[in-house]
């Protein structure tokens, strides 16, 4: 499973801080089938991984890369970054899996294009299969979180050659739709906001977002979360003249799952980029339902799996629970659906030993060819 030539570069993880400008576009390899450091190795530290850089489909994708074996990709959710991964990264590659966890177009390290059309769902799993390329790899599990969950489900659908099982964490997604998606959400809505709705405005919410980041993702990842109860939750629908983060609460003490060294890392990284290019997917909704008329009635027939959280306020909603309770219908191989109770909308932050045995255990099932 040797990279193609001028595509991976290994990054000096002494000076991490500096990954932005010390990565290289010489080839490197790995001696050993797991990384050297992770016996010592502080699982929070990103820079005890082997990170790299690939372009592929016009953009630079920065990405994760651990282990060998049958390859695995993870795709992070919004607002996080390949670093959500990191305990599954560990967990997958000391399995025998190949690893490979990348930052999106338009988050982190991977190159934010200016055009919002740049960031439809087409480009997204356009830059997915151009990095199983250079990776020199044919064939894949695809595992997706949230926004992930929908680059993931349309790269299984898009290329079923390439991507023979797929996991979705978090966001049950439903089959095309006979109306755009903004009709149907404003419909839901009934007057009030949701956040793709909201998103879809330019310049304003990225603003709101990043006018204090670690206040903005503090807010976020426990509101969430599993650990917010009460007042302290999510609310999915707010009122208008209601800013994105009315809806969500700042911890005076974040829950032990999630440690100041990954918040730091978190608001390191969305300090440095901003929210717009996060935000630009959201804002391609209705123009991924205008490109996607040819998957109209199209199910995933790839062995498939969903790890929801039994606390997620994104499920709360009796139209967004039902999504849940239909995954079956168009995913005619689904293998098994849960909810874990407590879990909210990060499962991966917050019970990673959880999705990792779950993961594990599909995977052994639907190991693929290679």
């Amino acid at each position: 499973m040797s990279p193609a030539p001028g595509i991976r570069a290994d990054v000096d993880t002494r000076n991490f801080q500096k990954l932005d400008q010390t990565m290289k576009t010489n080839v490197a390899t790995k001696a050993d089938p797991v990384h050297a450091a992770w016996g010592q190795a502080d699982a929070d530290d990103p820079g005890a991984f082997n990170h790299c850089f690939a372009e592929v489909n016009g953009i630079r994708m920065h990405y994760v890369d651990e282990g060998q074996g049958p390859l695995v990709i993870l795709l992070h959710g919004f607002p996080y970054l390949w670093y959500m991964w990191r305990r599954q990264i560990l967990a997958l590659a000391e399995a025998g899996y190949r690893v490979v966890a990348p930052d999106l177009r338009g988050y982190g390290q991977s190159d934010r294009p200016d055009a919002v059309e740049a960031h439809d769902v087409s480009q997204h799993v356009g830059d997915v299969v151009g990095l199983m390329a250079a990776l020199g790899e044919a064939s894949a599990t695809v595992v997706g979180h949230d926004v992930g969950a929908s680059v993931a489900q349309s790269a299984a659908m898009m290329r079923p050659d390439l991507f023979h099982s797929l996991v979705m964490l978090s966001t049950p997604l439903p089959p095309r739709g006979r109306i755009r998606p903004t009709i149907g959400l404003r419909e839901m809505a009934k007057g009030r906001m949701h956040h793709h709705l909201y998103f879809l405005a330019l310049g304003n919410p990225d603003r709101e977002l990043a006018s204090d980041t670690r206040k903005t993702l503090r807010s976020i990842y426990y509101s969430v979360s599993g650990s917010a109860v009460g007042a302290d939750r999510w609310r999915v629908f707010f009122e208008p003249g209601e800013s994105i983060l009315d809806a969500f609460t700042d911890p005076k003490e974040f829950p032990s799952w999630l440690s100041a060294r990954a918040i730091d890392y978190y608001v390191d990284e969305y300090t440095r980029t901003g929210f717009t290019g996060t935000l630009n997917f959201y804002r391609c909704r209705d123009r991924n339902w205008e490109i996607t008329s040819f998957l109209d009635g199209a199910v995933i027939r790839q062995p498939s799996m969903f790890i929801g959280g039994g606390a997620d306020p994104s499920l709360e909603p009796v139209e967004f629970r039902g999504r849940y309770d239909q995954l079956d219908a168009y995913l005619p191989g689904l293998q098994k659906k849960v909810l874990l109770p407590g879990v909210g909308h990060g499962a991966a932050e917050e019970r990673p030993d959880q999705v990792n045995e779950l993961l594990l255990g599909f995977l052994a099932q639907h190991p693929g060819c290679q």
